[in-house]
């Protein structure tokens, strides 16, 4: 008999995920298929699959213009990929939001780090939201690569994505650094089936007791 998870949201509640700022995202394949390419020598060689993925992750900024993404936030792996998501309101009267951003100034300094696992399966995302915005580019990337393979109706992603609201710019740089290093340890990343041990990544700066446990499959 299958068995059936109950899928839960535990974004922190009662935060608005349209309003202005920098969330951490990871989205993972189903069943951590490695869709995406291959890791040689601490670089990571894309497939057409993985290509398309990069392609649309950048295409939604352009679609959104409350969107920023930048090229130094962002990677694709064999399995999943890692980026950074800016809201920044409309695309008036932005500017300074995303330089500040990229600087030292932008992120409100706190205590603690809201993270965790959010799935995308509900009916009720709000337009312009953190949600919509992963929903769209799943949805966009699903459709080219099932058209690629001849696979109408496959599924490429598993329904829940990672998030992190950023909330200080310690956090910010840490992350920056943990996406540019990641093909270089997929050796002991926590997403790699055949990794060599399990990989707590320095970016998310956790307590033990934060550390967000990602769900049995």
């Amino acid at each position: 008999m299958a068995r059936h998870h109950n899928r839960r949201s535990i974004r922190l509640k009662g935060y608005d995920y349209t309003q202005p700022g920098a969330y951490f995202i990871t989205i993972c394949t189903r069943e951590r298929a490695h869709l995406f390419g291959h890791v040689v020598d601490g670089l990571l060689e894309l497939s057409p699959y993985g290509a398309i993925v990069r392609e649309e992750w950048f295409k939604t900024a352009i679609v959104r213009p409350y969107v920023r993404l930048y090229d130094d936030e962002f990677v694709v792996m064999p399995n999943h990929v890692h980026g950074i998501i800016w809201i920044v309101g409309d695309a008036v009267g932005t500017t300074d939001v995303v330089t500040l951003g990229r600087g030292a100034a932008a992120l409100r300094p706190c205590n603690h780090d809201d993270h965790g696992m959010t799935s995308d399966a509900a009916t009720n995302v709000a337009p312009r939201s953190l949600g919509a915005i992963i929903r769209g580019f799943k949805s966009a990337v699903t459709k080219r690569i099932n058209i690629a393979r001849q696979s109408p109706g496959g599924v490429v992603w598993q329904r829940n994505y990672y998030e992190r609201i950023i909330r200080n710019d310690r956090a910010l740089h840490a992350i920056r650094r943990y996406i540019a290093q990641n093909p270089r340890r997929w050796h002991w990343d926590r997403y790699n089936p055949d990794r060599m041990e399990l990989d707590y990544p320095d970016h998310a700066q956790m307590r033990p007791q934060n550390r967000v446990r990602h769900p049995v499959r």
